[in-house]
């Protein structure tokens, strides 16, 4: 089993960064693909970026590719999301997740994942 806590969110302007944390509790998350989702009122949930076990591979959102930034450390049961140059339709919860499929590669969806954590508010004021 693994828990997920994010942090990290919050109100910024538009242009602004934030940087957002998920840790695992969990021996073996070292060996999970981790992907960050958002979900804004009224709409489905979307795939915002994603990083593969070892940290080796990423993927993005076309939304946000060349804006944001996902990295891991798994020395600390860590990945974060760096958020640079937010506009106001970024505003969302933002929320980490795991696929318990060790060694595989990132999906793109949310049907991929099996752990998810609580969600932080990103609010982006124009």
């Amino acid at each position: 089993q693994v828990q997920l806590v994010e942090s990290g969110g919050g109100l910024v302007q538009a242009g602004g960064s934030l940087r957002l944390s998920c840790v695992a509790s969990g021996r073996t998350f070292s060996n999970y693909p981790v992907g960050w989702f958002r979900q804004a009122p009224g709409k489905e949930r979307e795939f915002v970026a994603a990083i593969s076990w070892g940290g080796g591979n990423t993927y993005y959102a076309d939304s946000v590719k060349g804006r944001f930034t996902i990295s891991r450390d798994n020395a600390k049961n860590t990945v974060y999301l760096q958020m640079n140059s937010l506009k106001p339709e970024d505003t969302a919860l933002y929320y980490c997740a795991a696929d318990a499929r060790p060694l595989g590669r990132p999906g793109l969806r949310p049907e991929a994942y099996d752990y998810w954590g609580q969600g932080t508010q990103v609010t982006v004021s124009s």
